[in-house]
């Protein structure tokens, strides 16, 4: 008898809780075609909850609900580059001083001449950095990030290009430095990373050339650069921009049903609701790409 009082009690709450998501997502006859999702309400709470994660997931990581302040040092980087090492079976590198000061060297450079690229206007190439420290390579390497909010996020992003991805794993590298200098780029308040990676030619018999890897900045392919957008978002952004996606998806199903609408809504821009909704959220979801996305390898 109580086994069968529990089992009616769970088949009632799964029909209220199917009758709730049909009123919510679904348009049809009895919520007059209007799922209660994208109704004004729907609309304001999903608003709301979006500002709470977006802006209180900004607050805990960093005391400001802009979310201003980067999370990244030469420390986190290199215990990121040696855990993607370790994943794919590869030696972790060891910290050079001598490369770290190379990076600083190089994000410097690039504040002061106002660029962003491997070699600067005037012809000097990231190899330069490590003469100018003494730093006598047999295999030499470099990748640039900026903008990135967190150490994870700017190597994930490293990952996500194949020539980026290169210069991570590669086997040729014993050693690593990075800077992390902030300041302003093109009239805009920028944070450079800057990974050397190397490997002491003293190290190496027989050397007779050095090998230098760049990973070219204008080389990522469209499916790269969507991953660099991904990777630059936070996990508070990406819930939201789901969450945004999944009612624009029902108010876009709520205008395909418009002719279903009573005639007294129909006679007024309620007609075309969903399309409207629709491209409201979808312009708040770019707006929230466009500023949390900012970062670039």
């Amino acid at each position: 008898m109580k086994k069968t009082k529990r089992s009616k009690k769970i088949v009632a709450v799964h029909k209220r809780v199917r009758h709730h998501v049909k009123m919510a997502v679904v348009p049809h006859a009895k919520n007059q075609f209007r799922p209660h999702l994208v109704r004004g309400y729907g609309i304001t709470t999903v608003l709301i909850l979006v500002a709470t994660l977006v802006f209180g997931s900004n607050w805990l990581s960093t005391g400001s609900v802009l979310g201003a302040e980067v999370n990244i040092t030469p420390t986190s980087l290199l215990n990121n580059v040696n855990d993607e090492r370790t994943r794919k079976g590869e030696g972790v590198l060891r910290y050079n001083k001598q490369l770290s000061q190379a990076a600083f060297l190089k994000a410097q450079d690039m504040l002061d001449k106002q660029y962003w690229a491997h070699n600067s206007p005037d012809g000097t190439t990231p190899w330069q950095w490590f003469g100018k420290v003494d730093y006598n390579y047999a295999f030499a390497g470099e990748n640039l990030a900026k903008n990135f909010q967190s150490a994870s996020a700017t190597v994930s992003a490293w990952m996500a290009s194949q020539k980026h991805r290169d210069n991570v794993l590669g086997q040729q590298y014993t050693e690593a430095g990075f800077a992390v200098v902030d300041g302003v780029l093109n009239d805009k308040q920028t944070t450079l990373v800057v990974a050397l990676f190397g490997r002491p030619a003293s190290s190496v018999a027989g050397v007779v050339a050095p090998v230098e890897n760049s990973a070219t900045l204008g080389s990522l392919s469209a499916m790269s650069r969507f991953g660099v957008v991904l990777q630059s978002l936070s996990p508070a952004v990406l819930s939201s921009i789901l969450l945004l996606l999944i009612v624009s998806m029902v108010a876009l199903l709520a205008h395909a049903y418009r002719r279903q609408l009573p005639l007294a809504v129909r006679q007024t821009w309620r007609y075309h609701h969903g399309l409207l909704k629709a491209t409201g959220l979808v312009a708040i979801l770019v707006v929230l790409v466009a500023v949390y996305s900012g970062g670039q390898i």
